[in-house]
């Protein structure tokens, strides 16, 4: 979809996406210290503002202009603050070695582009750093709800693991995510992968 489009859509509801945070997020981070986080896609700013209410550091990126807004609205209506980046990400070149973590959640794109952003993002990452991506599986289109339609913009676990240049790969699984009112849950790409400390 393009810009346009994507603000369009976001005019079209208070909030597009739920409030509260991406599930796997919780489950993957819960534990972790604080520190410096980036959100590729950051969209209104849900999983942002839970880490920012946790003590993170967060910079968000998204090319909506209209999604930024709302993020920067709701993170001041609950007291946290966020440094929120309006750009494309195939422009976009995030800091070396900068962050903590580094989230890619839902974004959805050709092979190729999806390639430069998480090249970009793997680079961002200090030593000990995490990258996690949550995404719709290719298996979605056939086994689950929602999400793309487009098998050109999906992916499996293992094509991403297989895209992350200099990481660890701790996890590649296909996860499935219930949907309230679903007949089938939705099957989800989550994978974690750590830039090895240094010697």
């Amino acid at each position: 979809m393009r810009r346009e489009d994507w603000d369009a859509r976001y005019r079209e509801a208070e909030l597009v996406w739920s409030a509260e945070p991406n599930r796997f997020l919780v489950a993957e981070v819960e534990g972790l210290p604080p520190g410096r986080a980036l959100d590729l896609a950051c969209g209104e700013g849900r999983n942002a503002i839970w880490l920012a209410r946790r003590g993170w550091d967060v910079v968000g990126v998204d090319f909506s202009a209209v999604a930024l807004e709302k993020a920067r609205r709701r993170a001041e209506h609950e007291g946290v603050g966020l440094e929120l980046v309006l750009a494309d990400l195939l422009d976009y070149r995030p800091p070396h070695r900068s962050f903590d973590l580094v989230l890619v959640f839902y974004l959805h794109l050709p092979a190729p582009a999806r390639r430069v952003v998480l090249d970009r993002a793997a680079d961002a990452l200090v030593p000990g750093g995490r990258l996690l991506l949550v995404g719709h599986d290719s298996l979605n289109l056939s086994e689950g709800t929602g999400g793309p339609s487009d098998p050109a913009v999906l992916y499996t676990p293992d094509e991403i693991a297989a895209e992350l240049p200099g990481l660890v790969v701790e996890k590649a699984e296909r996860v499935r995510r219930e949907l309230d009112g679903a007949e089938r849950p939705a099957v989800d790409a989550l994978v974690r992968a750590v830039r090895p400390a240094e010697r």
